[in-house]
């Protein structure tokens, strides 16, 4: 979040960033004539204590002197002082809490660097690369709902029988190719200086305001309970809608060293989102769903090092799709498409060749985001009370966070089933994964199960 004083001091660089992030239903004027009233009764109540200290003070010296009439008075003055103090003291608390409540829906600023525009159209193509040496495609590549459902390895219909729509089985060398992306990626990561985390996947709202996601999008999160009243006690649970926000959240209110920074760490989670589908370009399919595996790299770094940091992160994320030879492109994000939270973020789109699509390269296709990777400053470490002590002797300031997916996974599945295939319909393995798969080197697809597999006679 941002500071108070930061607000107070910088209104227009508020007002400004309001605009260019495209937020429209924030009040900044109310919020800067709130923090006027609350500093005002907080001056007031000041002046009301110092007085009633002195009043105060001066009853027992009245009554030592045998002037009883004066020391009446000062009772019954310091009597209204107490009842006056009482009254702009609760006036402040509902204002400080009115503020506080404003505050938290503030967006980040975005860093100078971001380019401005409102919408997707105006973010920023910064390179591409794997175009030079595409592997040769089948003439009509099959979109991989279809080759997924062919080779029974994906299985929409009883995902969506057993949860509803936006669920979905992976099964046989579909699961396997998931569980050796997974072990890939960690291992990847884990060349790169990560130290591996596994989270609880229920967080309580605290932890889900420490990262950004509260109150603000309260409504796409998946409550462990009957309603999506984020009431911000400490027993209600929710299931993650990414593992930044544990992995952030471990260290929420508490002070490091500066010789702990930076500090990488890396978690694999299923992640749960509501929101998954609404936008209607992605219906079919394992692009938009409800819940998806992820490995998430958060780091935590000193405020002069995060930039450099970030462009480190990139290079990271990036690296798993170097290995795996897919095509890809980085993306930076305008003002409007920047995100609540981000002062600064590059989307990581792989290519999947098998749709026409406005967007595509030459080659056709598709542009699908494998990884948002993000810089968040102090941001988070505000909300969520994160600091460090440059020296031991030195007061403790906020941190500055960055995170990135590295990656999530079942847009890179679209992307290797729909590369990686072939003319007879089966898909090649990429080399960096067969290690995780046992050697094997394609895959051609199971038998199906049950009577439906079954043709009509057969059944009869």
């Amino acid at each position: 979040m941002l500071s108070r004083q930061f607000v107070r001091e910088n209104p227009e660089v508020v007002r400004d960033a309001l605009e260019k992030k495209g937020v429209t239903d924030v009040d900044l004027d109310r919020v800067l004539e709130v923090d006027d009233e609350w500093r005002e009764l907080k001056a007031r109540g000041d002046d009301l204590r110092h007085e009633r200290n002195e009043v105060s003070g001066r009853i027992g010296e009245l009554k030592r002197e045998g002037d009883e009439e004066a020391a009446q008075e000062a009772i019954e003055r310091s009597s209204e002082l107490k009842d006056e103090l009482e009254t702009v003291e609760e006036r402040a608390d509902e204002l400080e809490a009115e503020l506080e409540a404003a505050l938290l829906e503030l967006p980040q600023i975005p860093h100078e660097s971001v380019p401005v525009g409102q919408t997707e159209e105006e973010n920023v193509e910064r390179r591409r690369e794997g175009f030079d040496d595409l592997r040769d495609l089948p003439a009509d590549v099959v979109p991989h709902y279809d080759l997924g459902e062919d080779l029974e390895i994906l299985d929409f219909q009883r995902g969506a029988k057993v949860s509803g729509g936006g669920f979905y089985f992976l099964k046989g060398d579909g699961a396997r190719l998931e569980h050796a992306l997974v072990q890939f990626f960690l291992d990847v990561h884990r060349e790169q200086g990560y130290t591996d985390v596994f989270p609880p996947i229920p967080v309580n709202s605290r932890s889900m305001t420490g990262t950004g996601q509260f109150p603000k999008f309260v409504e796409d999160a998946y409550r462990l309970g009957e309603s999506n009243d984020a009431d911000y006690d400490d027993d209600d649970l929710w299931l993650l809608p990414t593992a930044e926000v544990p992995v952030t959240n471990m260290y929420r209110d508490e002070i490091l060293l500066d010789e702990d920074l930076p500090v990488k760490h890396q978690a694999y989670s299923p992640n749960f989102r509501r929101e998954a589908g609404e936008h209607g370009t992605e219906t079919r399919g394992i692009v938009r769903v409800h819940q998806f595996n992820k490995v998430e790299m958060v780091n935590f770094v000193r405020p002069e090092e995060s930039y450099d940091r970030f462009e480190g992160l990139v290079d990271e994320a990036e690296e798993v799709l170097r290995r795996l030879g897919l095509p890809y492109r980085i993306l930076e994000m305008c003002t409007g498409d920047l995100g609540f939270t981000q002062s600064k973020k590059y989307d990581i789109e792989v290519w999947a060749p098998a749709d026409d699509m406005d967007d595509g390269p030459e080659e056709g296709g598709r542009w699908l985001e494998v990884s948002s990777v993000s810089n968040f400053e102090d941001f988070q470490a505000r909300r969520a009370g994160i600091r460090y002590r440059p020296e031991r002797h030195e007061s403790a300031e906020h941190l500055h966070t960055l995170n990135g997916s590295g990656l999530a996974l079942p847009r890179v599945m679209v992307a290797i089933l729909e590369y990686y295939q072939n003319d007879d319909g089966t898909v090649t393995v990429p080399e960096a994964l067969r290690p995780y798969m046992g050697g094997q080197e394609a895959i051609e697809g199971h038998d199906p199960v049950g009577e439906s597999a079954l043709g009509s006679g057969d059944r009869e």
